[in-house]
């Protein structure tokens, strides 16, 4: 008789210090079939996973796994067993290739010599079970993050998988790389593995799962048939309340031109990019990936030098060559590689605010700490930040959390224009309802600001005006009475 589930996690507990991660949660996942795991950031989704592959203890509850309870394993364990995990942030040697990465710590060896023949052979079996054809000697820092995303999963079969936990798989890949993806879960699927895919787009989860179970604040809200799922209501699950207004309403005051961008180029990056930005104005940027929209943001900064154009600010031609120019100038970026760039995520909440603004309270080589308190306490505050305190590490918060720091220290940077790059990437929809009323106070407030998204709705519902980029160039700009997703796509192909 074959068994309903082939793995059951009963009444699972973990608390670390100041948080109950899990509170009682249980899941299950039944053979050859995709179950979606949703819930804000913080909602308990990644710490019952690190469980299920043993890289935590559960402080309570049990694991039972093909018929039979399993517990004190480590990763490696796991993965003999034929639990795997591809995370968000992918694990491999950039500088190795697709087959060495495939068979690292665990080489196919011949009369103690390596046997790289043997790999590569395999490598391309493993490679082909997924729907992929990839040369296996190609280096790794040479494909695409879809491609890598491809040859992990390839890895999770060599390990003769039984189950595979994908987490948040599309967070960093184009649609047509989704559509990749999918079909690798679909040749998975048919396989008789078990998928368990972490995301917080519904429209994924209608087209890909069978079953969802919803987290809330660590306890288990709710476990639906993907088929009689409706969007408003599993929202509500996630959050607790309904979001009836996703982008908040605002009366747009806008004032006089604050930016100008003038001819800028940079050789194989943007050619003749003119743009101006107002005060109090939300100015959107859309394209499909490479269209070059982080690259301008990046030379506006000062990250990257641009070959030639002007800045003006104020009507005043700027040198912006570093961003500690830009920041002089006030000017803010938020990144869209939050984790990489934009955060020191083993600094505290306190020290990650503050880092750039010891003007405030480091005088005489001497910190004032009862004044740095007070910056950081005022921007937890303001914007709402979760934590049970300022001296809580970075890295232990959700990443709407995270994002609200890296915005705090632009606002504690007195930042006039604020640059935001994918400023909701991996961040789950009420996270997302509270970045985007942010963004809307902050233009009310008179800040201004440019807003560069792959989510057409993102900029729709909260835009001014969208210029629109196709390799490089701009290929439209978009009054709001104007805005359609269909508007912004046949520009964007252009």
């Amino acid at each position: 008789m074959v068994a309903e589930y082939i793995l059951e996690m009963n009444n699972i507990s973990k608390i670390f210090p100041g948080v109950k991660a899990l509170d009682d949660v249980s899941f299950k996942l039944k053979p050859g079939s995709v179950h979606a795991l949703m819930g804000e950031n913080g909602a308990g989704k990644s710490t019952l996973m690190k469980i299920l592959v043993g890289k935590y203890v559960p402080d309570r509850g049990e694991i039972i796994y093909q018929g039979r309870k399993i517990q004190n394993y480590f990763p490696g364990e796991a993965i003999s067993m034929g639990i795997t995990m591809v995370y968000q942030e992918l694990s491999y040697v950039p500088q190795l290739s697709i087959a060495e990465n495939m068979f690292l710590g665990r080489e196919l060896v011949h009369k103690f010599v390596i046997n790289k023949k043997e790999m590569e052979l395999a490598t391309e079996k493993y490679l082909s079970k997924v729907g992929v054809h990839l040369d296996p000697n190609l280096c790794m820092k040479d494909l695409s993050v879809s491609e890598r995303q491809m040859v992990e999963i390839a890895k999770c079969v060599s390990c003769n998988a039984k189950v595979v936990v994908l987490d948040e798989p599309t967070s960093a890949i184009t649609d047509n790389e989704v559509r990749e993806l999918f079909n690798a879960i679909g040749t998975l699927k048919a396989r008789g593995v078990s998928v368990i895919y972490i995301t917080h787009k519904m429209d994924e989860v209608q087209e890909i799962s069978d079953e969802v179970t919803v987290l809330r604040d660590g306890k288990l809200i709710h476990v639906f048939e993907t088929s009689e799922i409706q969007k408003d209501i599993i929202i509500k699950c996630m959050v607790g309340h309904e979001l009836n207004q996703m982008f908040p309403i605002r009366k747009a005051d806008i004032g006089q031109e604050i930016l100008q961008v003038k001819d800028l180029c940079r050789e194989g990056k943007f050619q003749h990019i003119n743009f101006s930005l107002r005060k109090g104005e939300i100015l959107g940027f859309s394209g499909l990936m490479g269209a070059g929209r982080t690259e301008i943001m990046r030379a506006i900064y000062g990250l990257d030098k641009f070959d030639s154009g002007e800045i003006f600010l104020d009507g005043k031609r700027t040198e912006i060559k570093s961003p500690s120019d830009a920041i002089r100038n006030k000017i803010g970026l938020v990144n869209e590689d939050r984790k990489g760039m934009g955060l020191v995520l083993t600094l505290s909440i306190k020290k990650n605010l503050t880092l750039s603004n010891l003007d405030k309270y480091f005088h005489s080589m001497v910190i004032n700490t009862k004044r740095e308190n007070q910056l950081a306490e005022k921007m937890i505050d303001a914007l709402k930040i979760k934590t049970p305190s300022m001296d809580q590490l970075t890295i232990n918060l959700s990443g709407g959390n995270q994002q609200k720091i890296v915005l705090g220290r632009l606002l504690l940077d007195e930042s006039e224009i604020l640059i935001m790059d994918e400023p909701t990437r991996g961040i789950d929809i009420g996270a997302k309802a509270e970045i985007y009323k942010l963004i809307c106070d902050l233009a009310e407030h008179g800040k201004s600001i440019i807003l560069v998204s792959s989510e057409m709705p993102e900029l729709i519902g909260l835009a001014d005006r969208i210029i629109v980029l196709h390799e490089g160039r701009i290929t439209g700009e978009l009054e709001r009475k104007e805005f359609s997703q269909e508007k912004i796509m046949e520009l964007a192909i252009a």
